[in-house]
Order: structure tokens, then C-alpha cells, then sequence
């Protein structure tokens, strides 16, 4: 869409099924001043490109008394009725039917159809007269038709359990988006913010980036920031799907819609409102819910011609059998009123969204991100997973393995972790960790590129580096360096400018996950598990033993990772990569499905991967496969569910066995079958 259109979200309040919010849709678009508008049915959002007034868009949803806000706006909760007063006329008109059977009475039976599908005529008669067939039409022709050709009692019949499916309908659909909601709930309206020395509560569209925030113990993160003073542990279960709590200081980055559990927090807002990562995972998840699985879009294609074709049938049916067969007008009528009934669509175009809203939603709850069903379907036919190893199969920051002290100086790492305190290098901070706070002096420090550094303690000087640093290196110590690096660890020599002192051996430790994690997926059926990196062969083998993959790819370069994604696509089939989101840009973007470590809320692995696990959890891959699979196993029993049962429904009809009481069961029946099956997900 054109960047001159203006675009327009709004959220929808009152959709009771999938048709129904195609129709809103349907309606918007012909609004003058509309060029466009989309209808995310598992978000419950509207967008609109062009302009359209709140008013003329209640009147385009008026049909099904929707009701629409600005998606910017405070979230306006549904008034609530009392259950007695949003449900009185389906109980009176149930209550017509019973005393209707007592008394056998048609008149009561008349009361009950109109009490009981008073909304439905509305829409079903409007619909007729536009000559636009769906679900709420169909069912106002085959009513009308039961009443006119006197099956009062079972139009009456089919009017109430027509309803109570709809009322059903609607509140498991509600379950299914209660992940979103739930999200959106999250994220706190106000905070209390410092200005200019005074405190203040502000809306959160009022703070600005640099802000600082005040947030107390059992208070939820308003904005993504920075601590500047306090401690606590902070809930994150929201952003990344872990329970434990996280321990946060100063220096520590926070996310909106956490919970801080214990401390007072002094946060300095680093992002606004609309680009914290909850606001972004929330509008990544409500889009994934939007795009159309490959089974949805063949259901969207098939259901396209599937009501004319019904429609067509019970044509057929009602007129050809006294025309050409035995029988009277009004039992082939009712037959062919029945076929309307049978024939309704909702099961079916119901069965695929039902099921990937819920998994979605399931999935984001977990800490993992997936931005459609297209790649939960993918996802479940993946027989091959390459990794990159550097921050995926292993953290990512090396660590000390290995001091081989050949002096009598008991202190010497200690003088080493304090020449590494002065380095840049990306080791020193290993060093450090591993040792005790260094008080040493260090006097003459320099940095020689692409050697190490030479520096002096006590009038002593040292030397830290490779090979290249030290003029002579006996062979004992030449047989402890071949020895570590064959390990894949990387090696720096401590000595002076006459002596080797000692060795340093680190390394990027593997996960601890990594191992039990391959295993798992092999289990599930994985054929292939490979380690791709740009590090060298030994580093690269020495983590893929550990991790227990089944090949290794060392040095390559992004365009090698690339070309190997290809090569392993055409033998396995369906290939998902998965990296860090920026290096391995080019084999996520070559993979079937693109799995990016998402670092709770990296930008960079939310807009390029397909699917991102928020919490660098490597453990999530086994619950992504069971979860899509299980996923594709729901939307084929549901589609196949509702074509096999309407099938037999309709072979009634030969022998005339065909009734509308067996109708609306198939119809509203599998509807709810299918839509409770697909809520199996959210477990």
C-alpha cells in the first residue's frame, strides 16, 4: 500500500465468527474514503487504508453491534450485562418451544422462532436481497422454508441450538485470543516519572525517550529502559517465557510489562511506548494470527465454491424428485431445506484460524515468537536443523579452561588477570572473571597488535600473547599448545622476555541444554543436526561433539552457510536454520524456517527470523516441533472432521432419511467440535 494512504488500526469488540468478520470487512471497503481495509479475525483488529469515521464504521459492524476504538487507545472493556439480560430472549424462546411440545401448539412454536432468531433474520433477509450468500443466510431460507411448509416445531428447534452455537462459538474464540489480551493487559497505562525534580504520573504516550522512571516492588514495568539505581529480581515471564525471576542491578536493561518483584528501580527510558519490545512482540504475534496457513488458503479457495455448489444441491433436490422421482413437493422441500442447513460452511473455514490463533498464542506465552501458520506448517515438516555455534549450541563469551602454571609464582594469574584489566581484548574479560580482584600495579603497559600485551608488575616485565610475542618456545610447552588446540580452545602464553611462565587455554563453552536438546530432536525425527560456523575445525569440533550433532560445518563465510542451507534442503527436504538473527542473515533468509536467538527482544532478531525464542532457550526447538505438529495434526482432523460428516449428512438425502434436527447437528455441531478440538493447543 501506497505510503501517501493514510492507515487507520482500530480494535473490534463483538465478532461472533469468521464469516461474519469477512462481511465487516466486506463493508468497510466500500466506505467512501476506504482504498482498503483488512480484518485480522484472530486479533479482533481492523486497518484501514484511507479514511473512514468512527461513526460510519459502527454502522458498517452495526449487522453484528460491533463495537471499535482506536488501537492507540486505553482499551475500552465491553459493558457488562447480566447473564439473565444478554441471554433472556434465547431462555424465552427455549421456554416457548417446551410449552409448545406440552400444548402442541404452532403459535407457540412461531413465538420461539421469532424470539430466538430475531437478529438472525435481520442479517439473513438484508443478506438475501444482496444476494450474498453465507452462513446466517442459508439458515434464515431454511427456517423460513420449515415454517412455511409447516415443520414449526423443528424450525423452532433449529433457531435455538443455532444460537446457543453461536453464544459457544464466541466464548471459545474468546479463549483462543485470551493470550493477547492477556499480553495487552501487561502493559501498564501510567508510570511515575521524575521531571525536573518533581514526580509526576504520566500516560505512558506522554514519556519520552531519557525519562526516568520510578518503578516500586509489585509494580509492572511501564517502558523498556536501563536501571540506574536499585536492585530486585524482575519477573520476565511476559517477554521471554521463563518463570525463575531475573536478578537486575544498575546497568541491567528492563523490558515493559515485567514484574518487579522485590526492589525499588530508578529506570532511565531508552525506547518509546510503541517501540518497547512487549508492544513489538504484541504486534508481531496479532500479525502472525493473520496470515493464512497453506491449509487455510486452500480452505478460503474451497469454500469459495463449496456454497454455490450446496446451494445448488438443494435446488436440485427440492424439485427434481416430484418432477422426475415419486414423492410430494413438501418432503423434498424440507430435504432440500435440510441440505441448506448441512451445507453451511462455518465448520469448515472455522477449522484452520481456530487452531493457529491458539497455537500462536500458546507460543507466545512461552517465549517464543512465530509470525505465521504458514511456518507452524513448515515448521512440522523440518527434517534437517543446522545451528550456527557461536552464541546458539554454546553462550557465546569464552571462559578460562585451562592455567598451566610452569613457575613456583603462586600469584601469577593474579598478575595476569591485572595486565588483562589495561586489554581490549575480547579474553580479558574471561580472565577476569576467573580471577580474584587484582591490587597489582601495572606500569609501561603496551598493546602490540595482532601479538598481545607486554607490561610490567614490580619492576617485572610480562608478556601475554600468542606465538608471535616470544622469541623462543621449548618443545614441551610447543606439545601442551597443539595439545589445547586440538581441544578447539584458544591459547595465550604468560611469560617474560627470557621465559615462558605459563599457559591460558579458553573457550566458548557449550550450553548446557545443547546436548539434551540435539538428542530430543533427534527422538522427534530430525535426520540431520548440523553445526555451521566461521570458526576453525577444532573449536567447531570440539563443541559439536560435546553438543552431539550429527555433522559440522567449520570456516565459512556467510555466503558458505548459505550455499550448505541449500545443499542440506535438497537432501532432507524441509530446512530450518538457526542463528543469532544478524550474522546469519543470509542462511535464515535460505532456510524453510528462520530461528533467530532472540535475546529478550533484539530488533534485529525479531524483524529477520521467522520464528525467535526470546529467551535464547535452545530447549524451546523440541516444544516449537511437538507444538506445530500437533498444530497440523488438529487443522487436518478438523478439515477432514468436516467435509466427511456434511458428506454423510448429505448422503441422507438419497433415501430421504435427511432431517433438519440432524442438519443443525452436523452444521453448528462439528463447528463446535472443530473449534473445541483446536483449543486443545492451549495447553
Amino acid at each position: 500500500m501506497s505510503d501517501t494512504v493514510e492507515k487507520h488500526v482500530y480494535r473490534v469488540q463483538g465478532f461472533s465468527c469468521i464469516n461474519c468478520a469477512a462481511k465487516f470487512e466486506k463493508n468497510v471497503q466500500h466506505l467512501d474514503g476506504v482504498v482498503d481495509a483488512k480484518v485480522n479475525f484472530g486479533a479482533s483488529k481492523l486497518t484501514i487504508y484511507g479514511t473512514a469515521s468512527l461513526d460510519e464504521l459502527h454502522h458498517a459492524g452495526a449487522f453484528e453491534k460491533l463495537t471499535l476504538f482506536p488501537e492507540k487507545g486505553q482499551l475500552i472493556p465491553a459493558p457488562k450485562e447480566a447473564l439473565w439480560k444478554r441471554y433472556f430472549h434465547l431462555v424465552l424462546s427455549a421456554l416457548l418451544l417446551l410449552v409448545g411440545y406440552i400444548f402442541n401448539m404452532n403459535i407457540l412454536f412461531a413465538g420461539a422462532i421469532i424470539l430466538g432468531g430475531f437478529s438472525l433474520f435481520q442479517t439473513g433477509l438484508k443478506n438475501l436481497i444482496q444476494l450474498e450468500f453465507d452462513m446466517k443466510t442459508l439458515m434464515t431460507i431454511a427456517i423460513i422454508g420449515a415454517a412455511i411448509i409447516g415443520q414449526w416445531e423443528e424450525g423452532a428447534v433449529v433457531v435455538i441450538l443455532f444460537a446457543i452455537s453461536e453464544v459457544l462459538e464466541g466464548f471459545s474464540m474468546d479463549k483462543a485470543r485470551a493470550s493477547i489480551r492477556s499480553l495487552i493487559e501487561k502493559k501498564p497505562a501510567e508510570a511515575l516519572v521524575v521531571r525536573n525534580g518533581t514526580e509526576l504520573m504520566l500516560k505512558i504516550e506522554d514519556i519520552e525517550i531519557g525519562d526516568i522512571i520510578l518503578v516500586k516492588p509489585g509494580q509492572m514495568l511501564a517502558m523498556d529502559g536501563i536501571v540506574l539505581e536499585g536492585a530486585s529480581s524482575v519477573n520476565q515471564a511476559a517477554i521471554t517465557g521463563e518463570a525463575v525471576p531475573v536478578e537486575k542491578a544498575a546497568g541491567d536493561e528492563v523490558f515493559a510489562g515485567t514484574l518487579n518483584e522485590e526492589g525499588f528501580l530508578k529506570i532511565k527510558v531508552m525506547k518509546s511506548s510503541e517501540d518497547s519490545t512487549i508492544a513489538k512482540i504484541i504486534h508481531l504475534v496479532e500479525e502472525a494470527q493473520a496470515e493464512k496457513a497453506q491449509s487455510q488458503q486452500f480452505v478460503d479457495r474451497f469454500a469459495k465454491y463449496y456454497t454455490p455448489v450446496i446451494i445448488a444441491i438443494a435446488v436440485l433436490v427440492a424439485i427434481v424428485p416430484p418432477l422426475f422421482l415419486t414423492g410430494g413437493w413438501q418432503k423434498w422441500i424440507y430435504e432440500g431445506l435440510a441440505v441448506l442447513v448441512v451445507g453451511c460452511p462455518c465448520a469448515l473455514v472455522i477449522s484452520t484460524p481456530v487452531a493457529i490463533v491458539t497455537a500462536i498464542g500458546n507460543a507466545a506465552r512461552q517465549g517464543v515468537l512465530i509470525k505465521g501458520g504458514n511456518f507452524l506448517e513448515e515448521m512440522a515438516a523440518v527434517k534437517a536443523i543446522a545451528f550456527d555455534k557461536t552464541g546458539t549450541l554454546t553462550k557465546g563469551t569464552p571462559i578460562v579452561t585451562d592455567f598451566i602454571n610452569f613457575s613456583d609464582d603462586e600469584h601469577l594469574f593474579t598478575k595476569v588477570a591485572a595486565l588483562e584489566r589495561q586489554s581490549q581484548h575480547p579474553l580479558a574479560a574471561a580472565i577476569m572473571k576467573k580471577a580474584d580482584n587484582s591490587v597489582d600495579q601495572v606500569e609501561g603497559f603496551i598493546s602490540i597488535t595482532g601479538k598481545g600485551i607486554i607490561g610490567k608488575i614490580n619492576g617485572i616485565e610480562y608478556r601475554i600473547g600468542n606465538t608471535r610475542l616470544f622469541e623462543e618456545i621449548p618443545a614441551e610447552v610447543h606439545t601442551h599448545i597443539t595439545s589445547l588446540k586440538t581441544q578447539g580452545k584458544t591459547v595465550m602464553i604468560v611469560g617474560t622476555s627470557t621465559e615462558i611462565l605459563a599457559l591460558i587455554a579458553a573457550a566458548d563453552e557449550v550450553r548446557e541444554s545443547s546436548k539434551t536438546v540435539i538428542y530430543k530432536l533427534q527422538q522427534l525425527g530430525i535426520k540431520q543436526t548440523v553445526l555451521l560456523t566461521g570458526d576453525h575445525e577444532a573449536a567447531a569440533e570440539a563443541a559439536g561433539y560435546v553438543a552431539g550433532v550429527t555433522d559440522i560445518a567449520a570456516e565459512l563465510l556467510p555466503q558458505d552457510k548459505l550455499t550448505f542451507i541449500k545443499k542440506l534442503s535438497s537432501t532432507y527436504g524441509k530446512t530450518a536454520m538457526i542463528g543469532d538473527g544478524v550474522n546469519d542473515a543470509p542462511a535464515l533468509a535460505a532456510a524453510d524456517v528462520g530461528i533467530a536467538m532472540g535475546k529478550a527482544g533484539t530488533d534485529a532478531a525479531l524483524e529477520t527470523a521467522d520464528i525467535a525464542l526470546m529467551n535464547d532457550e535452545l530447549n524451546k526447538l523440541p516444544f516449537i516441533i511437538n507444538l506445530s505438529r500437533k498444530t497440523v495434526r488438529i487443522i487436518k482432523q478438523n478439515i477432514s472432521l468436516s467435509l466427511i460428516v456434511k458428506l454423510l449428512a448429505l448422503l441422507l438425502v438419497i433415501p430421504g432419511w435427511l432431517t433438519l434436527w440432524i442438519a443443525i447437528f452436523a452444521d453448528m455441531g462439528i463447528t463446535l467440535l472443530v473449534t473445541l478440538n483446536g483449543l486443545r493447543l492451549l495447553r
